[in-house]
């Protein structure tokens, strides 16, 4: 059975005053988005520094490079914010 409260297919959906705070405020989202980022940085940094001493690269360090390089780029997203940017051809 269909939730009548749903929005149908394209439909709008307000945002909660939260959210929109969020997504006008620059300076929220450069915080959050730099410590994104360097948290990134640092989990990089950490596996680099295995490999650096000569540990030997095992599949434990390619999930930390991995992990690193969605962080970093998870930051980047809330940064630039693509979300409701694009416009829909009518």
């Amino acid at each position: 059975m269909a939730n009548p409260e749903a929005p149908a297919g394209g439909e709008h959906v307000p945002m909660s005053k939260n959210m929109q705070t969020f997504k006008s405020c620059w300076s929220c989202r450069l915080i959050c988005g730099g410590g994104l980022i360097l948290s990134g940085l640092y989990v990089f940094n950490a596996a680099r520094r295995v490999m650096r001493l000569g540990g030997p690269t095992s599949m434990g360090t390619i999930a930390q490079i991995t992990f690193a390089t969605s962080l970093a780029a998870w930051g980047v997203v809330v940064i630039t914010d693509p979300v409701g940017k694009a416009q829909r051809k009518t």
